[in-house]
């Protein structure tokens, strides 16, 4: 799938879209009685195997170093397994527009890997930007003063690791986006991906009721299937070839808004000034993450 640079921008904003949908559309698939958070994971990750597989086999036909497969393998339980898995679980307790916040701090967290890992150096702006994300996040999750973790907060806390594993698979796959095409690094990740998840989630599999669906959760079901996971990996790719990954990141910005209006328009959400708050001090601090003009700190 080629596209030129305004493709590329175009692709994002029609992930963008996409993503800011499913918060509140994969949530009324597993929220009620039709379908179990393992199992939704499942059918996502089979699916988009199925799909990955058959276009690279037709369509690109590369090779990979068997030296790699290990951090595909790593690869796919970050950004697939425990992304996938802690996302869906998490939005069946917490909101719509609470897990899309919590989502934008992947900036945050793929930079203090990047820190950690010593591939990045810190600056008094991006330490800035870390520290504001942190009390934003802090703030939502904590605001209400709810410690309950049977509810809201184990939410919250799922959609966190969910947002920590995705950057920290952000970080490891970045090498393989230089060497590969990115449908051979993908169709890689979700053939180790759907290993273990089998297992995991047969159980829920199989005591799916498909009698209980309505024809508003088949197509709730089919799109979280072909938007939101096989669309939404496939433009990411392809965008990946004509755009810096910073600026993959940026549209980011647009998934709590589209998540917002989405959620609230259907009267699945309420906007609360927690959540307004919190908001603001997140995207702020991505905002310092993202951009260039700092003051070098803790750099060699």
């Amino acid at each position: 799938m080629k596209i030129n640079n305004l493709g590329a921008h175009l692709a994002l904003l029609c992930v963008s879209i996409i993503y800011g949908a499913n918060y509140t559309i994969a949530k009324e698939i597993v929220s009620g009685e039709y379908m179990q958070p393992m199992a939704l994971v499942f059918f996502r990750i089979i699916s988009a195997l199925l799909l990955f597989l058959f276009i690279h086999v037709f369509f690109v036909k590369e090779k990979v170093d068997r030296k790699d497969l290990f951090i595909l393998a790593a690869c796919a339980f970050f950004g697939v397994v425990i992304n996938q898995s802690f996302f869906i679980t998490g939005l069946k307790y917490t909101s719509p527009i609470n897990a899309s916040v919590l989502m934008v701090t992947s900036p945050l967290l793929v930079l203090l890997i990047s820190f950690i890992l010593k591939v990045e150096h810190l600056t008094m702006r991006k330490l800035l930007g870390v520290i504001l994300g942190a009390s934003g996040t802090l703030f939502l999750i904590f605001g209400k003063g709810d410690l309950d973790f049977s509810g809201t907060l184990k939410g919250n806390i799922f959609i966190l690791i969910n947002a920590f594993s995705y950057a920290l698979y952000l970080v490891l796959v970045k090498p393989l986006m230089k060497k590969y095409n990115p449908l051979t690094i993908v169709k890689w990740i979700f053939i180790f991906a759907a290993i273990p998840i089998i297992p995991f989630s047969w159980k829920e599999v199989i005591s799916t009721d498909w009698q209980n669906f309505t024809p508003a959760i088949w197509i709730s079901f089919f799109y979280v299937l072909i938007f939101v996971t096989f669309f939404s990996y496939l433009l990411n790719a392809s965008a990946l070839k004509k755009v810096k990954p910073s600026t993959v990141g940026i549209y980011i910005y647009l998934q709590p808004v589209i998540a917002s209006l989405v959620a609230l328009s259907l009267g699945r959400d309420e906007l609360s000034l927690i959540k307004i708050i919190s908001g603001i001090i997140i995207i702020y601090g991505v905002y310092l993450v993202s951009t260039q003009k700092s003051i070098n700190f803790l750099k060699k």
